[in-house]
């Protein structure tokens, strides 16, 4: 085999796998399959969203970064002005820039090698030919079609066709999304394919796109889920400033491998941080779906995260500690917190130099952060009401060993009220800042916003490589956790670790509006033995037992040291895909 793919939506894994069928490499097949992900999987994702991948290359890891930051307008002081103690979920004022688009753009033109209109032709063809659209698109739209009527009458025109919801499975066309496209293509002109790529990016940022974006937000206000109307403040400003770029990885070694993850305006080292807690741990002699592993790894899993609550931010605007976070005498003295029993107290440990950051940031939890109601997670949103959005992944491995491993999300259609005329809508990023001075991850001013969007790559000393990753929100790296640990330590393949029973913890603040937690909370699916559940309720682990199949959709593409390929998508889902091309 000479190269694989895998996503989250079978007809995205199709379009990279022509694309590399017909030469293209992993960078062209991303990029198709990325704008693919955007049509067939409007709830989850969208061209108003953000993009955070990481590249491998000639030996080499590299961040892409295009996480769009707060707009100029976006101060705490305008949005304490509005009446708000917390950024709402949905509507305008939870937009920052949005960054996917340049970071497909970027990549395209520095590592691809085919021309735009190829790699944008499939998304184009589902766009204005249409495709069936999934059943929790349509359940999500059914849910929202009242209040699309009411408040958001641009979406009620384009998700409401005939004044209904779409029928499940019956295809669904986005003429306007279409025709945006074609006239980027259209205007992308230039007398080389760099610059005709730069010219697509200038439609967009600086263009038509960034003017009807721009007129939208300052236009009427509009409702979100605080119960009342705001208007946005991204202007075309703020687009025009933008741009995607490359940064180094956070790094972390790991029984022979390196696995490599964005900074810390991604949650992803937090799944590094939780491995340095398990390290010394003899995980193979555990059973990967019995009681001692589960315990084990959920208590690291709040330990990590807890610190996650008070450290993680943009580096660029906010010190965050990552060496001590890291360290092995930092992962030893956490790792003793450790007992038999659940902890129920949020406890980020203390870096020096920290102390008084740490004891602010665990006062303004303790405020803000709600103990009572729903834990709102996007992957649960078809266990949550009102529904949430989510992410889409895809991994891909080209003939030359080039490979990309991709989390797109925002921009979803329950979140953000299409822009009239472009075909799709914002993203709700904003809602992950704090109105709070005192806490790092604060709303400020072109800083980029603490996602929860994680992809994974990493690479072994005897030359194997791996590109994983899932949906899921606040879940993201716990369920990579799994995945990671049940395929390095009990032997499972690719597709068996992705298969096997999930489980997360709810004990830390979400990062979704409402910002809710539950202390000691675990969602575990019910194909966990029933011995190894009760076990860890007498624990004093808080068990909400779940379907099987409901938690976590994770794709995967491997090379082995001999050059083989593999790749896997869940089973959970029957719409992800994964493809090996002779």
């Amino acid at each position: 085999m000479s190269a694989a793919i895998a996503s989250t939506h079978h007809l995205a894994t199709e379009a990279g796998a022509q694309i590399l069928r017909d030469g293209g490499n992993a960078f062209d097949a991303a990029v198709a399959a990325g704008l693919v992900l955007q049509v067939v999987e409007p709830h989850l994702n969208g061209p108003g969203g953000d993009l955070p991948a990481i590249l491998w290359k000639e030996g080499r890891a590299t961040v892409l970064c295009a996480q769009g930051p707060a707009p100029a307008g976006a101060t705490i002081a305008h949005y304490r002005a509005e009446g708000l103690e917390l950024i709402p979920g949905d509507g305008l004022l939870a937009t920052v820039i949005p960054g996917a688009f340049d970071g497909w753009m970027l990549m395209l033109r520095d590592h691809g090698t085919m021309e735009l209109a190829d790699v944008m032709a499939p998304a184009i063809a589902l766009a204005a030919d249409g495709h069936p659209i999934l059943d929790r698109a349509v359940d999500t739209i059914a849910g929202l079609a009242e209040f699309f009527c009411d408040h958001w009458p641009s979406s009620a025109a384009l998700w409401l066709p005939g004044g209904q919801p779409p029928q499940k499975g019956a295809l669904f066309a986005n003429p306007d999304l279409a025709a945006t496209w074609r006239r980027v293509l259209a205007e992308a002109q230039g007398p080389t394919r760099a610059a005709r790529i730069d010219a697509a990016r200038d439609c967009f940022y600086r263009g038509f796109i960034a003017e009807a974006i721009g007129a939208f937000c300052a236009d009427a206000p509009l409702m979100d889920e605080s119960g009342h109307a705001h208007r946005g403040v991204l202007t075309a400003q703020d687009m025009a400033g933008y741009a995607a770029f490359y940064e180094a990885p956070q790094t972390y070694d790991y029984h022979g491998w390196t696995l490599a993850k964005t900074a810390t305006w991604g949650q992803g080292p937090v799944l590094l941080q939780m491995l340095s807690l398990l390290a010394g741990d003899d995980l193979a002699a555990l059973d990967p779906l019995g009681p001692d592993f589960a315990h084990l790894v959920i208590e690291a899993q709040k330990l990590a995260l807890a610190d996650r609550e008070v450290y993680y931010a943009d580096p660029d605007v906010v010190p965050v500690p990552m060496e001590g976070l890291l360290s092995e005498d930092y992962a030893r003295a956490r790792r003793a917190l450790i007992s038999p029993d659940a902890s129920n107290a949020l406890r980020p440990g203390t870096v020096a130099g920290f102390e008084a950051q740490v004891a602010l940031m665990q006062e303004m939890l303790e405020r803000l952060s709600l103990t009572e109601g729903a834990v709102y997670e996007p992957t649960m949103a078809h266990l949550a009401d009102p529904p949430r959005g989510d992410t889409v992944h895809l991994d891909v491995i080209d003939r030359d060993g080039n490979m990309v491993s991709a989390t797109p999300s925002g921009g979803w259609l329950q979140s953000s009220p299409i822009v009239p005329g472009l075909g799709f809508c914002l993203n709700s990023r904003a809602q992950m800042y704090w109105l709070d001075e005192s806490a790092v991850s604060a709303l400020a001013p072109g800083k980029r916003p603490r996602t929860t969007l994680s992809p994974s790559l990493a690479w072994h000393r005897d030359g194997r490589r791996i590109s994983f990753g899932t949906p899921g929100g606040d879940q993201q790296d716990q369920w990579q956790l799994l995945f990671w640990l049940r395929h390095v330590h009990h032997g499972m393949d690719l597709q068996a670790a992705a298969d096997a029973p999930m489980f997360h913890t709810t004990h830390m603040p979400a990062s979704f509006y409402p910002r809710t937690r539950q202390p000691g909370g675990i969602v575990a699916e019910q194909s966990l033995p029933e011995a190894t559940l009760c076990a860890l309720e007498a624990a004093g682990h808080v068990v909400t037992r779940v379907p099987h199949g409901s938690l976590g959709r994770i794709t995967s593409a491997a090379r082995d040291a001999q050059g083989r390929l593999s790749a896997a998508a869940t089973t959970r889902t029957p719409h992800g895909r994964a493809i090996l091309i002779d």
